[in-house]
């Protein structure tokens, strides 16, 4: 038929178009086919039948298809319209070859399988032979495999991924294959060589016939036939994963990791190619020989091919076909997994080699996850000797316990104690950087890799998040006095010595107090001496953009808002003023404020002490103040462990009773100018209490590293939530929540008595 309509056009075009428009109504028409020839009992001879139209396809195709461009580029015998309509058939009929070319590359003899691939060539797609066999049927299922499209990727992300990594795959894998042998990439024996000469047979020809201007609309007409196949990978692979096994393999590709279809026309037409399930799980399999499996073996595609196809192009409405599907097929298939967060992200895809990582952090630490999504170099620090030093391996010790011990105390003498403030400073001091813009972004990317190993400490139970809170305190301190003196530096190069003038960088709540977290808050106050006051503005303009910066993308630190109340700057003379109005909760600011940076003035140091002292004490002193911080707070939340902030009782209401008697009377005894409220408390006999904080604030460290503000803890899946409690002392979830409300509880109670004392 194409043959006819390649020679006389017009009315002749219409009956190949029609066959091969006829799959999906005739499939509907015809319905499912069910029946398979016996594998085991089916003799090689009886498949001759079979193979006949196979190698007729194969054997036809070329010359038609050089026939038919023949006609459109050479002979120049038909209407523009006859040309069109003759091209679209040749390419239809080309995804059909597709299949034939598919077929044939599977085959043992040699000389089917060179002809499968010149038939690829044809579609200037050959180097498919080699990605389909090696990688895709070795990696199917597995993040590895591109062509196993993840939950919620839709077609349009899915296809130049695809046909990207087909290319660059296929050229790795002949590479490494060539180099066990210890062979040249360029030896003979590479496939490539064979490839390049049958792409370069079909351009050349089309270019003999037609000159340049034929060559990037045969490339285009191949990558539409490509277009097609992909289309049908993506919906035969969609969502469907082989699971991971204790032993770090993954399981045997079985029929229920792909999609199939069984109707009878598409089967007769394609050679079985819908039983996509059985070619996967017996790639040797011949397609006659394929066999259809019901439900309860492999998933079935709601529809023929062509509803697919339909579909497959707009992402709302595949998903909402296909998503419960799969979730289904998860269900049946797999009922004791209630987490696939990491088989569905993109960053299982992007790094396969850190799987096993992958899916412990997305299992435990949803905050952590959505940070090596963004920055999958972030999973380089799981190999770096600094981590592993510490993370030692399971089995070197007489006992697991043994072994725990002494990977938390490796890890907590390196992270507690050696890796304070100046020998972080000096690590970075090390990485060269051209400017204080350089430095933001160089401290930031180091940071970032130092907090996603104290986390990854954490998830794995080597450190404390108490442990961890001094890890990250030193951090912080540190990236920011670093960045901090960078802008000097730029500032001193640009405008000239800071002498007769100085500046400090107040920190002032949980920074002050060293109680950093992931996602801390950089609350800090910006202060100079009031002289040269337009230098002082404009080096802390500086300190404000950079600071925003640095936290910008940060895992460590939350994003600084824009506005006027962001990262402020004031006079030594306001500073009390300045303190007292930015109170949060009626807790004065000063009652944690440590100077963490100076500049300038060598004396402002003992000038922010003596100015804090004041500010204590006049805060002390104010009765309306002190009066604020005794009345309870309105409206507190319910006991829990996701609200452990707002409940009577809770880090609030702890936090406001522990600067009640800083400013009353336990603050005197304290030489810390920003003292925690478990040190407050220790100080002031209030032992119950000074429990009750650290449990809070182990709380808040465990809450942000394994999610945002507000993580609802206990609609958290399993993992998350025995990380918490783990985490807090607890060997489960249930047992947390009852030591949360019997804590809450006693602390209300305490902070009741102490003020009713007061």
């Amino acid at each position: 038929m194409i043959l006819l309509a390649a020679i006389y056009g017009g009315w002749w075009l219409l009956p190949a178009f029609l066959f091969m428009s006829t799959p999906a109504p005739l499939d509907r028409a015809l319905g499912v086919d069910g029946r398979s020839m016996d594998p085991e009992n089916t003799p090689e001879r009886r498949l001759l039948w079979h193979n006949l139209p196979v190698w007729a396809w194969a054997f036809l195709w070329p010359p038609t298809l050089v026939f038919g461009m023949w006609q459109i580029l050479v002979a120049d015998q038909h209407a523009i319209w006859e040309d069109v309509f003759l091209v679209i058939i040749l390419t239809m009929e080309a995804q059909a070859v597709f299949v034939v070319g598919h077929e044939l590359i599977h085959r043992r003899s040699a000389w089917e399988r060179r002809l499968g691939e010149f038939l690829l060539a044809s579609a200037s797609y050959p180097q498919y032979a080699t990605e389909h066999v090696y990688i895709h049927h070795a990696q199917v299922g597995t993040p590895r495999d591109v062509g196993s499209a993840p939950k919620g990727e839709s077609f349009w992300r899915y296809f130049p991924r695809e046909v990207a990594s087909n290319l660059t795959n296929s050229w790795t894998a002949v590479r490494e294959r060539l180099a066990r042998r210890r062979l040249s990439v360029w030896h003979y024996s590479n496939p490539f060589w064979r490839y390049g000469i049958a792409v370069a047979f079909w351009y050349g020809l089309v270019f003999w016939m037609s000159g340049f201007w034929a060559v990037p609309v045969f490339a285009f007409l191949g990558l539409s036939c490509v277009f097609s196949m992909k289309m049908s990978n993506y919906f035969q692979h969609y969502g469907l994963r082989r699971v991971r096994l204790p032993n770090g393999r993954w399981e045997k590709v079985m029929p229920r990791h792909s999609w199939s279809a069984d109707w009878k026309f598409s089967n007769w037409m394609f050679f079985n190619m819908q039983r996509h399930a059985d070619h996967h799980a017996v790639a040797s399999r011949h397609y006659p020989l394929l066999q259809v499996h019901g439900a309860p073996e492999s998933p079935e595609l709601p529809g023929t091919y062509g509803d697919m196809m339909n579909i497959v192009l707009r992402p709302r409405r595949w998903f909402k076909k296909m998503d419960p599907l799969v979730d289904q097929w998860r269900k049946h298939y797999y009922p004791e997994i209630d987490d696939w967060s990491a088989y569905d992200s993109a960053i299982s895809a992007a790094r396969p080699d850190a799987f096993e990582a992958i899916n412990e952090i997305f299992a435990a630490a949803p905050r952590l996850a959505r940070s090596i999504e963004r920055n999958p170099e972030l999973l380089d620090n799981l190999q770096d000797r600094e981590f592993t030093d510490l993370d030692l391996p399971k089995g070197f010790g007489p006992d697991p316990e043994s072994e725990t011990i002494a990977r938390r105390g490796l890890t907590r003498l390196y992270w507690a104690h050696e890796m304070g403030v100046p020998e972080m400073k000096d690590r970075i001091a090390e990485l060269p950087a051209a400017d204080a813009k350089d430095s933001v972004e160089i401290v930031r990317n180091w940071s970032n890799d130092k907090a996603f190993q104290i986390g990854m400490h954490v998830v794995r139970r080597n450190l404390s998040p108490d442990e961890a809170k001094t890890a990250l305190s030193n951090l912080a301190e540190a990236s920011i006095s670093t960045v901090l003196a960078a802008v000097v530096a730029d500032f001193a190069d640009q405008v000239g010595s800071l002498r007769g003038c100085g500046a400090a960088a107040i920190f002032l709540g949980d920074l002050a107090s060293r109680e950093a977290y992931p996602g801390v808050s950089v609350d800090v106050l910006f202060v100079h001496d009031g002289r040269r006051i337009g230098d002082n503005e404009r080096l802390c303009r500086r300190f404000r953009r950079s600071l925003t910066d640095l936290a910008e993308d940060s895992l460590l630190f939350s994003p600084i808002r824009s506005g006027p109340t962001a990262l402020p700057a004031a006079p030594f003379s306001k500073l009390a003023e300045h303190c007292t109005n930015s109170a949060s909760g009626n807790i004065p600011a000063i009652t944690r404020a440590r100077s963490a940076f100076e500049c300038g003035d060598s004396d402002i140091g003992r000038r922010f002490s003596d100015a804090h002292r004041a500010a204590v004490g006049a805060c002390g002193a104010d009765e309306a103040l002190i009066a604020r911080l005794r009345e309870p707070a309105e409206n507190p939340a319910e006991p829990g462990v996701s609200v452990y902030a707002r409940m009577r009782g809770g880090l609030d209401h702890v936090e406001r009773a522990a600067r009640f008697l800083q400013l009353t009377r336990a603050g005197a005894g304290l030489d810390d100018p920003a003292p925690t409220a478990r040190a407050v408390f220790n100080r002031a006999g209030a032992e119950p209490l000074a429990r009750a904080a650290a449990m809070w604030r182990d709380l808040q460290g465990i809450a942000g590293l394994v999610g945002e503000e507000g993580l609802d803890a206990a609609a958290a899946r399993p993992k998350v939530k025995s990380l918490v409690a783990n985490a807090c002392g607890h060997d489960d979830f249930h047992a947390l929540e009852s030591a949360v409300a019997e804590t809450a509880s006693r602390a209300a109670a305490e902070i009741d008595t102490l003020l009713a004392r007061a």
